[in-house]
């Protein structure tokens, strides 16, 4: 298949129940994107999880380890960084713990590439609130946190706090 240039990026901690399972998912999705796993040095195995499936998934899956766990934003920049080094034109962000449906990675790649779009959010509140194993103070704060960087900066983005993105 076509080269795609297109990585997403996947952060994890202790995602070992669910790291393989995602992995498996997003390339049989038959897209050809590339995935790198940003692994905060998970105690659980999951990064070596992730190596155990270099052999299958060969010139597709990387793995990025750091040494201690040292957040999501970090990990995303990390992640960014390594793409940019690497010139992969699509780059997406996306949680580990199928919070975010991976087949909906086509619907963003497909915003961005076909429609033009330089930015396609997978958004939690197009269609009412739709999160899923979240306490509602969570929720709450998500949602106004999003409410809140929409009425300061003047950004048209529903969903500001969104994890599962294409740029």
């Amino acid at each position: 298949q076509a080269m795609l240039n297109a990585l997403v990026v996947i952060p994890t901690y202790n995602e070992i129940e669910n790291i393989e399972r995602l992995l498996r998912n997003v390339f049989s999705l038959g897209m050809n994107f590339h995935i790198l796993v940003v692994d905060d040095n998970s105690p659980d195995g999951t990064g070596q999880a992730v190596e155990s499936l270099f052999e299958a998934y060969p010139g597709q899956l990387f793995l990025l380890k750091r040494k201690e766990k040292s957040g999501l934003g970090t990990a995303y920049i990390a992640g960014f960084k390594w793409a940019l080094q690497r010139d992969y034109e699509y780059i997406f962000e996306m949680d580990a713990d199928f919070s975010h449906n991976p087949n909906d990675l086509i619907r963003l790649f497909n915003a961005c590439r076909k429609n033009g779009a330089d930015v396609s959010i997978g958004s939690r509140y197009v269609q009412g609130v739709n999160v899923v194993n979240w306490p509602m103070d969570r929720v709450l704060l998500s949602w106004s946190a999003s409410k809140y960087v929409r009425f300061i900066t003047g950004m048209n983005i529903y969903d500001t706090t969104a994890g599962f993105v294409c740029y």
